[in-house]
């Protein structure tokens, strides 16, 4: 793709911007998304309905991400290489009322931050997805896979019968502790904009997504590291010194994994490869947050729907009853959530893109222009066939 500059130094005019292969109604209105960003924009236009959802689920995924983060680090850290782990949900508080409520199944849904954690080791990409297959790696889990088994002859057996088995395990639980760590950074980002709300209750959209970006850029070099504690002694297997963080190798890859990619949920697809409803490439998969109909992900079944469960609990009041005054009032409840979901996460992906752009969104500079509409051009391409569209009518579905 090549664009053509002005000749007399001006800005280039969004004329200038094509996607190949797409339709022709999709370019005209995908046109006016490039030229709110580069005017300092979102993805999302900016109105008070939008406002209210964004700020308002953000504060409730923060608190649920919290929960969800907690979680994961704790089984990365304490459940390692447990075959049976029962108990990986209570994050080490065993209490018979605790016990009663998980039976009652009055608790956060953990079983879709493992969901997540999936699709990131399926999918890889990134520092830490290509770190699991160095050297280094593999001798630093083995040391910690012999100090866990040496009194376990159940497991000793186990690693003679499948000798990658404990290995591949490992890769899943520092898989585990990436993403967490990863989610306790964003849980932050989210809650402080919940708290700065409070403060600021007519912060716009831009401002929602720089609050974001701001967050994502002070996180971007925060080091990814994985080292627990085994029989009193802890085994360093991500160390410091492989140099992984935030934004590069948790970050970008769970942009990919989870907004874009995904898995398709099942029943409402075939898994047969003879009935080619999936894609033959993984590269092709587009089952992400930022793809996914509200419909099924209201319905049970589908993973997302323990996501809008758990929002669910933590909404704040005057988003809740924000839901209650539309047509069904509780009765979609989770569908509505999942719309708001999204909207904040294309506010999300909009802060993704100004933090990795070459240059600011918003420069003039025809030469830097071209350099933003080329690194623009995959991601808006890739957007197109996504809830981007709908989502620039106000009140549409």
């Amino acid at each position: 793709m090549t664009f053509t500059l002005p000749r007399d130094g001006s800005s280039l005019p969004v004329s200038h911007f094509f996607l190949a292969g797409l339709d022709p109604l999709d370019q005209v209105r995908i046109s006016p998304i490039l030229q709110r960003l580069e005017a300092g924009g979102a993805l999302l236009p900016d109105a008070q309905i939008h406002r209210l959802e964004v700020i308002g689920i953000l504060h409730s995924y923060g608190e649920v991400l919290d929960a969800y983060s907690r979680n994961l680090i704790f089984i990365a850290d304490h459940q390692f290489l447990e075959l049976f782990p029962a108990f990986k949900y209570f994050n080490g508080e065993i209490t018979l009322g605790k016990w009663l409520r998980y039976l009652w199944h009055d608790r956060i849904n953990y079983e879709f931050a493992e969901y997540c954690m999936k699709a990131m080791l399926w999918h890889g990409g990134g520092g830490l997805d290509r770190y699991l297959d160095t050297p280094e790696f593999v001798q630093r889990a083995k040391a910690a896979i012999r100090a866990k088994i040496r009194f376990n002859p159940f497991l000793q057996g186990l690693g003679i019968l499948f000798p990658d088995f404990a290995l591949e395990q490992v890769r899943m639980l520092a898989m585990y502790s990436g993403l967490g760590q990863f989610w306790r950074v964003m849980s932050d980002i989210f809650l402080s904009l919940s708290k700065r709300s409070e403060t600021e209750p007519h912060l716009t959209i831009p401002e929602v997504v720089a609050h974001i970006q701001q967050g994502l850029v002070a996180a971007a070099d925060k080091p990814i590291a994985y080292a627990p504690c085994i029989w009193g002694r802890r085994y360093e297997i991500i160390p410091l010194s492989a140099g992984l963080t935030f934004l590069p190798d948790t970050a970008i890859p769970y942009v990919e994994a989870v907004f874009f990619r995904s898995f398709p949920f099942m029943g409402t697809v075939s898994y047969n490869a003879q009935a080619g409803q999936i894609p033959q490439e993984q590269a092709d998969f587009a089952y992400g947050a930022l793809y996914a109909d509200p419909l099924p992900v209201g319905s049970a079944g589908i993973p997302p729907t323990l996501l809008m469960q758990d929002m669910m609990r933590h909404l704040p009041p005057y988003l809740r009853e924000h839901y209650r005054r539309q047509p069904r009032g509780d009765d979609d409840l989770r569908v509505k959530i999942c719309l708001s979901f999204q909207k904040a996460m294309f506010c999300v992906t909009t802060a993704a893109l100004r933090a990795l752009a070459p240059f600011p969104l918003e420069t003039q500079d025809p030469q830097q222009q071209m350099a933003n509409r080329e690194f623009l051009t995959p991601w808006l391409q890739r957007l197109a066939g996504s809830r981007l569209l709908s989502m620039q009518e106000v009140f549409g579905m």
